[in-house]
């Protein structure tokens, strides 16, 4: 257990410690796709589902979603976010759309969780408002695409 960090030697979970870790800007982008119907995404893209708008609503889900990522994850920092840019692109190989999130901050901790809980928001939104006219809609492929800054590195997939 020594190599994860949110153990203890006992191996009881803990929030780190980044008293000492240095300031830097730090950037995390995630993605997730929402696999659906013809129709599905047809009623999303036309704008006849009654619930609203779902690309805007999807949207400002996924920013709530990164804020409240230390309600919902026990060991997570509350970080004093910088930005969020989330977008959304159409599957050309399957019928659903790619969510796409970049979150920044300026911390002593990384916002890759928040980029992740950003995405996940996004895409049950999604769900959430379209299950009416299709409950098989799938969610796939959520993952970190990058990170950088911080003392383990740059990532990117």
């Amino acid at each position: 257990m020594s190599d994860l960090t949110h153990f203890d030697k006992a191996g009881r979970g803990r929030m780190v410690d980044v008293s000492d870790k240095k300031i830097t800007t730090r950037i995390a982008m995630a993605s997730g796709e929402i696999h659906m119907l013809e129709n599905t995404l047809q009623h999303i893209q036309q704008g006849k589902l009654k619930k609203g708008d779902v690309l805007a609503i999807a949207d400002v889900a996924a920013i709530m979603g990164a804020k409240k990522t230390p309600d919902l994850i026990p060991m997570c920092h509350p970080l004093m976010l910088s930005g969020i840019d989330v977008s959304f692109s159409e599957l050309t190989e399957a019928c659903g759309l790619k969510v796409e999130v970049s979150v920044k901050c300026k911390g002593k901790t990384g916002v890759e969780m928040e980029a992740l809980t950003a995405v996940s928001t996004a895409l049950l939104t999604i769900y959430d408002m379209c299950k009416a006219v299709d409950k098989g809609m799938r969610l796939n492929n959520i993952q970190l695409e990058e990170k950088t800054g911080g003392k383990s590195g740059d990532f990117k997939r």
